[in-house]
């Protein structure tokens, strides 16, 4: 049977919320990340606020020259996740295989469910339908045989875009495209490829595997194979957690080390509360940082103690990020994670007469006080200077 996947994104996720629910920030320039004086990123940009050319990871004060009209706003993180939570719920109604990208991304394996459900689109026609009828959103739909073409479906026609992609019409839908559509191909490999001779990936597709191996060596041939159409990637559902971990893709590369120290900092805040939150502790962080040309370099700790703590955690990424960095040079994802789990009641707390560690003891409860107030009130209610409106660039 041939495998089925429909690739949803939301459409400028953060922004759109922030639309539906205020009436005077509809067909607005809408721009989500921070305050016009802050040093942060854009999160997210209304469809209104890219016509100005803002996209998500740009500086704040960039956004600000290009659109001083526009409406700037911090990010409502509880909220996002609430309406998240809704979206996702939709998706399990027709597959248990469910995997989750972001707050707003997910693929999701269908080919069984078209026994009950009916076809692939008439699916994700569904999808759709009950999303803007439940959560008063849009999203946009790509449907293939495999994970690299229904992402690239996906962004074919935002926003609210439906499209799909059948195995036999790679060369007239997928084939003409430009090779920056490729996922993978940063600003190094496009320019190596342009060198070649290939601008499209109907010429990738067609390259022979031995040259685009030496050139580009395991790169080429992966790329060469999902110009094809072959990408045996599986939807991998959520199981039981061996990591927590978060990650994002920025729209556009960034070399600012100060930035992504400051976005590492806002996902380690939010691996920590998430760890908080379901009562785990870990004892190993890793970092991972992918340049502009996708070549990954991951690197982790492990530290003697279970922990939850903010404070220990981000300065083991931190760290980890400070002897890894190749200064200046551009990162497209960054993410942080942590391992080694076990569960509250599983870890064994061997108080010793003369360590009772009462600063660590403080860090937690400081770490539960901030828990609760950001729950309650929503995140950034109380924060970390440094962490001030700025907030993680989410790729869409």
């Amino acid at each position: 049977m041939t495998r089925a996947i429909i690739h949803i994104d939301m459409d400028a996720f953060f922004a759109a919320i922030e639309q539906r629910d205020h009436a005077a920030y509809r067909h607005q320039p809408v721009i989500v990340g921070g305050s016009k004086d802050s040093r942060g990123v854009v999160s997210t940009a209304s469809y209104e606020a890219r016509q100005f050319g803002i996209h998500s990871a740009m500086a704040m004060s960039e956004a600000l020259r290009r659109c001083p009209n526009g409406i700037y706003l911090p990010v409502d993180m509880a909220k996002y996740r609430g309406v998240s939570a809704q979206i996702m719920a939709i998706f399990h109604r027709y597959t248990p295989l469910v995997e989750a990208i972001s707050l707003d991304e997910a693929f999701l394996d269908v080919t069984e469910s078209r026994l009950l459900f009916g076809e692939a689109a008439d699916i994700a026609h569904a999808i759709k339908r009950e999303i803007k009828a439940e959560v008063h959103l849009t999203a946009s739909v790509g449907i293939a045989h495999c994970k690299f073409l229904a992402k690239l479906a996906s962004e074919m026609n935002k926003p609210d875009g439906f499209y799909q992609i059948n195995a036999d019409e790679l060369p007239q839908k997928v084939w003409p495209l430009a090779i920056q559509k490729m996922m993978g191909v940063g600003k190094k490999t496009e320019a190596l490829l342009l060198k070649m001779g290939i601008r499209t990936i109907g010429q990738l597709a067609k390259c022979d595997r031995n040259i685009l191996s030496q050139i580009l060596g395991k790169q080429g041939l992966l790329l060469h194979d999902l110009a094809n159409g072959v990408d045996q990637r599986p939807v991998e559902a959520e199981r039981a957690a061996k990591s927590i971990g978060r990650e994002t893709t920025f729209a556009q590369d960034i070399d600012d080390q100060y930035i992504l120290e400051t976005i590492l900092m806002d996902l380690t805040e939010d691996v920590t509360a998430t760890l908080r939150r379901r009562r785990l502790k870990g004892r190993t962080v890793q970092i991972k940082i992918r340049y502009d040309d996708f070549k990954s370099v991951t690197r982790a700790m492990t530290i003697a103690d279970y922990t939850a703590n903010f404070a220990l955690i981000f300065s083991i990424a931190e760290q980890l990020f400070r002897d890894h960095y190749s200064v200046n040079r551009p990162v497209r994802l960054l993410g942080v994670s942590v391992s080694h789990l076990a569960a509250d009641e599983e870890i064994v707390s061997q108080m010793q007469l003369f360590d009772l560690n009462k600063p660590k003891e403080k860090q937690e409860k400081l770490d539960t006080v901030l828990d609760h107030l950001n729950e309650r009130y929503g995140k950034k209610t109380v924060t970390r200077a440094r962490q001030m409106t700025n907030e993680l660039p989410q790729k869409e």
